[in-house]
């Protein structure tokens, strides 16, 4: 969800305000895949690269994300979708960490839709815990495989993505979910975070339906699977 910064910048407003503006994009973006039959939104909202920030920025966003887990969740239970978090959860205060529990534990059962927050993630810090779990296992290493570790994932339990989004204007994945974007299909539009709206994701939709998905096969391979 990159270009919260800019957006306030081309408005002569603190960033804050645009880190504020981008938690409404989200909120529209969630109604619009809710109402798409979209089954699962994960959403890369604060990076391990993220602390070396500002540190008041920094401040300003664990207050973004205290507020918005403290009046959102009761919303998104209403609303029947299930709320987790992925990423290195000890990094936050623990009144953050208590409130993640309490809303994963709120809205576990919730079926319409799947939204996952990475907050204080990395794909290469997936990977390495994923594979520590398996050390810590015991797990020989001639059994150490892909499906072994895909396992140990963070989102092990959903589908890899079909569709990557980045907005911003940017065009690279910045350590996000590494492993499960192999062979995701991969969308870039200028369009800032806090512009992002319905209208954006059907064009982002509309795009993934023009592509072929092969898989790493070749296009025959595709056609007489299909």
């Amino acid at each position: 969800m990159d270009g919260n910064g800019r957006w306030a910048k081309n408005r002569l407003m603190p960033r804050v305000a645009g880190h504020r503006k981008g938690v409404e994009a989200l909120r529209g973006v969630i109604r619009a895949c809710a109402e798409r039959g979209v089954l699962y939104l994960t959403v890369f909202a604060f990076s391990s690269e993220n602390w070396r920030r500002p540190q008041e920025e920094v401040s300003l966003l664990m207050e973004l994300f205290m507020r918005a887990l403290e009046n959102e969740v009761a919303r998104l239970h209403e609303n029947n979708i299930r709320f987790r978090v992925i990423g290195e959860l000890s990094g936050f205060s623990e009144r953050i960490q208590s409130l993640i529990r309490d809303a994963e534990a709120l809205t576990r059962d919730n079926t319409r839709l799947t939204f996952t927050v990475a907050a204080n993630y990395g794909g290469r810090w997936d990977i390495v815990q994923a594979v520590q779990k398996l050390m810590a296992a015991g797990v020989p290493w001639e059994e150490v495989n892909e499906s072994a570790l895909a396992q140990q994932l963070s989102i092990a339990d959903m589908p890899e993505p079909d569709l990557f989004i980045r907005t911003g204007g940017e065009q690279r994945i910045s350590n996000f979910l590494l492993w499960q974007l192999a062979y995701t299909e991969l969308y870039f539009t200028g369009t800032l975070w806090p512009e992002f709206d319905a209208v954006a994701l059907d064009a982002a939709i509309a795009s993934y339906r023009t592509r072929e998905r092969r898989f790493g096969r070749t296009s025959e391979q595709v056609k007489s699977a299909s």
